[in-house]
């Protein structure tokens, strides 16, 4: 029987317990939060500096690169400490408010993902009319919109989780996650273990929706392109978007489509891990490999820098 006390500290047990593989997982993960947060944050003042990326798609870019680098910083940092100090407590606001943020930029990135889609679907499907239909104030319109869905998403949420009686204060997790905090409840967490799967079914499901309706107009389109040389160039603007989602959708597809939080903890280690260390330093990476206006605008800014500092 455990005690039904209120909980005000959670023990998070991390990666492992091994001291050389805390080692390994912390040049891993500080080595891997650098590179993300050097890359996101390359992308974004590339596209506020650089008069040619002032458009919509690198408008949608930035925005990405914003709630990475925020979905990251909310739950990596906060590790990379604990593995230094030693210190595996956080109280349970600081759990609470650290699961809820990871949520609303996560949530907020897949709504991002399917206006990006919409974004080069106008752009291949419309061009004549791209400019008019989006239009800047139409782009910081779509973005809050991503937001405002993201906090409505997770309202809910809040409510039940504060409410929630725990039994427990040991998450089997290096970050606070759902999934080993319903295991913690005194009560039967089936139902709000089938409410957490129902609403990541939804968000995944309406948003991946979405983007294959966005994608699927646009390659009817390309594939109606006279010129080969056409095509090859409108699945070039596609392909690094196409990626991204690819990756995305692959990993918090792995981590929710399961409605067991027993089956999910173990597997989601390894995922969140993926998802929070990984996938950030890769989506600069392939934004910037693959598109050329982002390559010349990264060389003209150095060398905008070498110049005024050689002189």
């Amino acid at each position: 029987m455990r005690n039904h006390t209120f909980v005000t500290t959670f023990i998070l047990l991390g990666l492992t317990e091994d001291p050389k593989w805390q080692i390994f997982i912390f040049l891993f993960l500080f080595i891997t939060y650098f590179m993300s947060i050097t890359g996101n944050l390359t992308i974004i003042l590339l596209t506020l500096l650089d008069a040619h990326l002032k458009t919509p798609m690198y408008y949608f870019l930035q925005k990405f690169s914003f709630l990475e680098i925020s979905l990251t910083s909310t739950c990596i940092p906060r590790y990379l400490v604990s593995i230094v100090t030693m210190d595996k407590t956080i109280s349970r606001e600081a759990c609470f408010t650290q699961l809820f943020a990871a949520l609303l930029f996560g949530i907020a990135q897949f709504f991002l993902l399917a206006v990006m889609s919409y974004d080069r679907y106008v752009a291949i499907c419309k061009p004549l009319h791209y400019t008019t239909i989006m239009s800047s104030r139409v782009c910081t319109s779509l973005f809050g919109i991503c937001c405002a869905i993201a906090s409505l998403a997770i309202f809910p949420g809040v409510i039940v989780s504060l409410g929630v009686e725990l039994c427990g204060n040991i998450i089997e997790h290096f970050i606070c996650d759902y999934s080993p905090i319903l295991k913690l409840s005194c009560n039967d967490s089936a139902f709000m273990e089938m409410v957490n799967f129902i609403f990541a079914i939804i968000t995944l499901l309406i948003t991946l929706a979405l983007v294959m309706f966005s994608y699927g107009r646009i390659i009817s389109t390309i594939l109606r392109f006279p010129s080969a040389q056409q095509r090859k160039k409108a699945f070039s603007t596609c392909s690094s978007h196409m990626i991204v989602v690819s990756i995305s959708y692959g990993s918090c597809i792995f981590m929710y489509i399961k409605p067991s939080a027993e089956e999910r903890i173990s597997a989601n280690k390894g995922v969140a891990v993926l998802t929070l260390s990984v996938a950030p330093v890769l989506n600069p990476v392939i934004y910037t490999l693959r598109n050329k206006q982002v390559k010349q605008a990264l060389k003209d800014v150095i060398k905008k820098c070498t110049s005024n500092t050689s002189q």
